[in-house]
């Protein structure tokens, strides 16, 4: 083998080689799993033992498509599930009602036979506050800073929302005020980093979005290489906070400024509640179909 035949066959492996990765990198991103996850949460009465909270966040439409967006609701809608709950990012770009405008009517169409509840990102504020909250109104999805209870067999459930940490946050004393100390409270947080505020309230639950799972999961490195919250251990799945307080965080449905994800695809997530009376035990996670 010459020199010339040498480079050819090494630049057409190193192409091969090359060329998957970068397919999966850039084409992952559209790969949506639902993700089904089993949370034990302290204080649950038996009575809501199975409880599923069919959960999404961060779309950030306007990066992705009113066709990509509504593939999305679609398939929240043709889950199994008790409620729905969206933690904010709808949209991405800054003073934008074209895209706050474009988008809501599609989540308007988000049904589960207990309600749907939202709260916004700071996307969705730097976006246009007032039209976003214009939006959660008419939808009748609002649970910025507010509470909702369930109730079974005499005993009940309420789900809370707070604002975005950077843009409206409110503390989760004040939320949680009217909620009576014995039932079981899950909250709703744009941010995870909303779980080391200072409060003294106990949460039994808190469920967040924000970090995207950092989009790109490099195995055996450990964190991935950009996370924008100051709390490191927020990546994705369920965690605890310096509280111990337990935070799932979903790897959301969009992107961020870097439309890439890698070992870290897309989801919609499917919490199952188990009652449990101990520190949260590992989450079990079963991908289904992509859409």
């Amino acid at each position: 083998m010459n020199r010339r035949e040498f480079l050819r066959i090494s630049a057409l492996t190193a192409g091969l080689t090359i060329l998957p990765l970068c397919t999966e990198v850039f084409a992952e991103r559209y790969m949506v799993q639902v993700n089904r996850y089993r949370i034990p949460v302290p204080n649950l009465p038996p009575q809501f033992n199975g409880f599923t909270i069919v959960h999404l966040t961060d779309l950030h439409y306007g990066l992705v498509s009113q066709s990509f967006v509504r593939n999305v609701v679609n398939q929240a809608n043709s889950i199994k599930r008790d409620v729905i709950v969206c933690t904010g990012d709808f949209v991405h770009h800054r003073n934008s009602d074209r895209e706050i405008n474009g988008v809501w009517p599609i989540l308007s169409e988000l049904q589960a036979p207990l309600g749907v509840y939202s709260v916004l990102g700071n996307h969705d504020h730097w976006a246009g506050a007032d039209r976003s909250f214009y939006w959660l109104h008419r939808t009748g999805q609002n649970l910025r800073h507010k509470a909702r209870s369930f109730k079974r067999d005499g005993k009940r459930l309420w789900i809370a929302g707070n604002g975005d940490l950077w843009e409206d946050h409110r503390s989760f004393d004040q939320i949680l005020r009217n909620v009576p100390r014995e039932d079981c409270r899950i909250v709703l947080a744009h941010n995870p980093d909303s779980a080391d505020t200072d409060f003294f309230e106990r949460i039994d639950l808190m469920i967040s979005g924000h970090t995207h799972g950092g989009q790109v999961y490099i195995p055996f490195y450990g964190t991935p290489p950009y996370l924008p919250v100051q709390n490191m251990n927020y990546t994705f799945g369920l965690k605890t906070s310096k509280k111990g307080l337990p935070v799932f965080i979903s790897k959301g449905v969009g992107w961020g400024d870097f439309p890439v994800r890698f070992n870290c695809p897309p989801e919609i997530a499917v919490l199952e509640l188990v009652s449990s009376k101990g520190k949260p035990q590992k989450v079990y996670d079963n991908h289904h179909d992509s859409g």
